[in-house]
């Protein structure tokens, strides 16, 4: 087992889908259940034995001064996308992390499944999507996007968009376990793309890291989790609170 006692949460961007609720903090300070998606996050990643939590700002980042956590600032969070904040924290990747979305809540149980997997790079997923994302959208195929797995738990696709749920064996989540080893590959990888990482999404750099022959492994979760990215996802996340879906520290 990969000791992984490290995280890095990524909250550079705003939110604006979330529109007003944004406009004088940063996304993952609004709430739900009481606490702020952030103290979701630390409460479980502690939980989970990790002490060591970098948080990845950008907008407003006077917003953290207050907050007991070691932090990193992206400048350039307006230009740029999930990778580069990732990339901002690169002295961190000195041993296993655990790198999280800031706009997600999860329950340990789903961050000890990385911790425990031996595998140097691996991705959460969620194989009971579908209800969530009929929840969110309406038509799931709104927001999803592909996954497609093998069954020696290899990643062969992710983050394309589908036409159909067939093309969907689970969701990615925004949440993942990398040791240095994996880390090296993505700066690697990113040093070949002609344009830089500067508008590279996670899942472009997961599937670029899939091309290019380094293996990705999935561990799957069924719920337990949700992600807030406009207004309608924060009644959505309050609903799975209060039926206990997703439960607090």
């Amino acid at each position: 087992m990969n000791e992984c006692k490290k995280a890095i949460i990524l909250a550079a961007g705003r939110g604006s889908r979330l529109k007003g609720l944004t406009e004088d903090k940063p996304k993952c300070l609004n709430t739900v259940g009481g606490r702020t998606l952030l103290e979701w996050q630390i409460g479980t990643l502690k939980q989970c034995g990790i002490e060591d939590i970098i948080l990845v700002t950008g907008y407003r980042s006077s917003s953290f001064n207050s907050w007991d956590i070691i932090k990193v600032h992206n400048s350039d969070w307006e230009k740029t996308n999930m990778l580069s904040s990732l990339l901002c924290a690169e002295r961190e990747f000195d041993q296993s992390l655990i790198v999280s979305y800031s706009d997600i809540i999860y329950c340990s149980e789903i961050v000890k499944q990385l911790q425990e997997c031996s595998k140097d790079a691996v991705i959460a997923y969620d194989k009971d999507w579908l209800m969530l994302w009929s929840d969110r959208f309406g038509d799931p195929l709104l927001d999803a996007e592909t996954f497609k797995i093998a069954d020696d738990g290899k990643i062969r696709e992710i983050g394309k968009e589908p036409t159909d749920v067939k093309e969907i064996q689970g969701q990615y989540m925004g949440l993942m376990k990398f040791t240095p080893h994996a880390m090296d590959n993505i700066i690697r990888w990113t040093r070949k793309l002609s344009s830089g990482p500067d508008k590279i999404d996670m899942t472009t750099a997961i599937q670029g890291l899939i091309d290019s022959g380094y293996p990705v492994y999935g561990v799957s979760t069924n719920g337990r989790w949700c992600e807030i990215d406009d207004e309608k996802d924060l009644i959505v996340a309050e609903d799975l609170f209060s039926k206990g879906l997703i439960k607090g520290i």
